[in-house]
C-alpha cells in the first residue's frame, strides 16, 4: 500500500439505523489534487475501537461502497446528453433502457461510451421512485472547479456572476443554472455547506446547464464577496423591500447578483457585503417571486440594460 494515503468521509446517509463511516484509500495523485478521477484502491469500515463507529440495533456493522461524493449520478435525457457531449466531463458508466439508448443516439448521433442496457425498474430502484430519469442515467466524476479569477474576467465582459446565499432547494438551484446558461452568466457561486449537490434532481432541473455554467463552492460567502469587491465587481443584493429598483439602477459590469433563500432572504453579513440593494418591480397583487424566477427576471433585466447601452 505504499504511495497511498487515507481519507475519512463522514457519510450522513442513514442505512439500517446506522450512520456509516468509511475510510477511503485513494491514490497519492488525488491527495495532490490532480485533474484525473481518483482511483479507489481499497475501502473498509473503521475499526471497532474507533469511537465514531456505530452499530445498528442488532449490533452488526455494514460495509459501504465508496462515498457518492466521488461519483455523481446524472439522469434525464437533456442532462445526460449535455454531460456526454462535455469534453471536460469524465463519464464512468452509462445505464439506459433500450428506448433511452435510442433517444440518446438520436440526440448525439453516436454514444461516446458503451451503454449498459437495463430495464426502467432498475433505474428507478437505483435513483428512487420519484426520479424522472427518462430511461437514462450516467455515473461521472465531478467537474473540476474553475478559479474565481477566471470568472471575474468573464464578468468584466458583461457576463454577470450569480451568488446564492444558502439556497438549498435543488429544483431552484437547477432552474437558476438553466437561466444562467440562457442569459450567458459567467458562473454560479454558492457555499459548500447548505447547498444541494450538483447531480440528481438539480442536474435534471438544470436541463444540461450544469455542463455549461461553472459552479464555484466557497467556504465563507461573506469573505468571497469581500474579495469580489476588491476586484471591482459591483455586488447587487436582491431584496423585495429595497428602495431602488434593479431596472432603474445605474449599473456597470462586472456585476454579481446576490440572492438569498426564500423566506429568509440574505443573511446579515451577506447583505453588508453588497454594494447595492435592489428590488424587482412587481406591479401585481403578489410582490414576491420564487428565487429561481427572481434570478431569471434579474438576469433578463441586466441583459436588456446591457443591450440598451
Amino acid at each position: 500500500m505504499s504511495g497511498v494515503r487515507g481519507f475519512y468521509w463522514h457519510d450522513h446517509t442513514e442505512l439500517a439505523d446506522e450512520y456509516s463511516y468509511v475510510v477511503i484509500l485513494v491514490s497519492q495523485g488525488f491527495a495532490r489534487g490532480t485533474k484525473s478521477f481518483p482511483e479507489i484502491t481499497e475501502y473498509s469500515t473503521l475499526e471497532p475501537s474507533d469511537p465514531m463507529r456505530k452499530h445498528n440495533r442488532h449490533g452488526s456493522t455494514h460495509k459501504r461502497q465508496a462515498p457518492s461524493a466521488l461519483v455523481e449520478q446524472i439522469y434525464g435525457v437533456h442532462a445526460v446528453c449535455a454531460a456526454l457531449a462535455n469534453p471536460k466531463r469524465t463519464v464512468l458508466a452509462l445505464h439506459a433502457t433500450r428506448n433511452g439508448c435510442d433517444r440518446l443516439n438520436a440526440a448525439l448521433g453516436h454514444l461516446p461510451i458503451t451503454a449498459n442496457e437495463v430495464p426502467a425498474a432498475t433505474l428507478s430502484k437505483k435513483l428512487g421512485a420519484d426520479a424522472v430519469h427518462q430511461g437514462v442515467m450516467i455515473e461521472a466524476a465531478p467537474l473540476e472547479q474553475v478559479l474565481l479569477d477566471e470568472v471575474v474576467q468573464e464578468a468584466a465582459l458583461g457576463k454577470p456572476l450569480i451568488v446564492l446565499d444558502q439556497v438549498t432547494d435543488p429544483h431552484n438551484v437547477g432552474a437558476i443554472l438553466r437561466s444562467a446558461a440562457a442569459f450567458n452568466a459567467s458562473a454560479l457561486l454558492m457555499t459548500r455547506r447548505n447547498s444541494p449537490p450538483l447531480d440528481g434532481t438539480l442536474a435534471k432541473a438544470a436541463s444540461g446547464a450544469v455542463e455549461k455554467v461553472p459552479v464555484i463552492h466557497v467556504a465563507n460567502l461573506a469573505r468571497m464577496l469581500t474579495e469580489l469587491g476588491k476586484t471591482g465587481v459591483l455586488r447587487i443584493g436582491l431584496d423585495g423591500e429595497a428602495v431602488e429598483a434593479l431596472e432603474t439602477a445605474s449599473l456597470q459590469p462586472p456585476i454579481a447578483l446576490v440572492l438569498g433563500a426564500e423566506h429568509k432572504g440574505l443573511r446579515r453579513l451577506t447583505a453588508e457585503n453588497c454594494d447595492l440593494m435592489c428590488r424587482l418591480t412587481t406591479p401585481g397583487p403578489l410582490k414576491s417571486l420564487n428565487v429561481s424566477n427572481a434570478a431569471a427576471v434579474a438576469l433578463h433585466t441586466l441583459a436588456i440594460g446591457a443591450h440598451g447601452q
